[in-house]
């Protein structure tokens, strides 16, 4: 069963997806976007189409205390349309410092700054969904 791992974003969108056994979460790509969020739900749609995916994780944000801001609400709206478009189970996951350990991580292993502004959404969806993978 594959699962599709979102970290949404105001300009890009970082995709990744679980191996068919659902254990392991690998980066796809991160999709740019600046005001029409039909072009990157229908490339999200291809991607879940082209990989038979069964289900969504999407990185929900709250603040450190737990509470919901501006951010979590934009998601929310989100999280509705790719659920309405994708007619999957589409699953808000607690993404707090997901972003922070995407960017470790990348310092880490001795990427670039200017290579990080790239895949960090990307990477930063892989720990989203790695995290909702091993809680199963």
């Amino acid at each position: 069963m594959r699962i599709i791992g979102i970290d949404y974003g105001d300009k890009k969108i970082g995709i990744a997806i679980s191996d068919p056994m659902g254990m392991i979460a690998r980066g796809v790509e991160t999709i740019r976007w600046d005001t029409d969020i039909k072009k990157p739900l229908k490339r999200i749609v291809e991607i879940i189409t082209q990989n038979q995916a069964e289900k969504c994780v999407v990185g929900f944000p709250r603040n450190m205390n737990g509470t919901v801001g501006e951010r979590g609400e934009k998601t929310m709206e989100f999280i509705n349309l790719l659920k309405e478009q994708s007619k999957l189970e589409v699953i808000p996951w607690d993404e707090r410092l997901t972003t922070k350990a995407a960017n470790r991580a990348m310092h880490d292993m001795g990427i670039k700054t200017s290579k990080k502004k790239a895949i960090e959404d990307q990477i930063a969806a892989v720990y989203i969904l790695q995290n909702y993978l091993d809680s199963l």
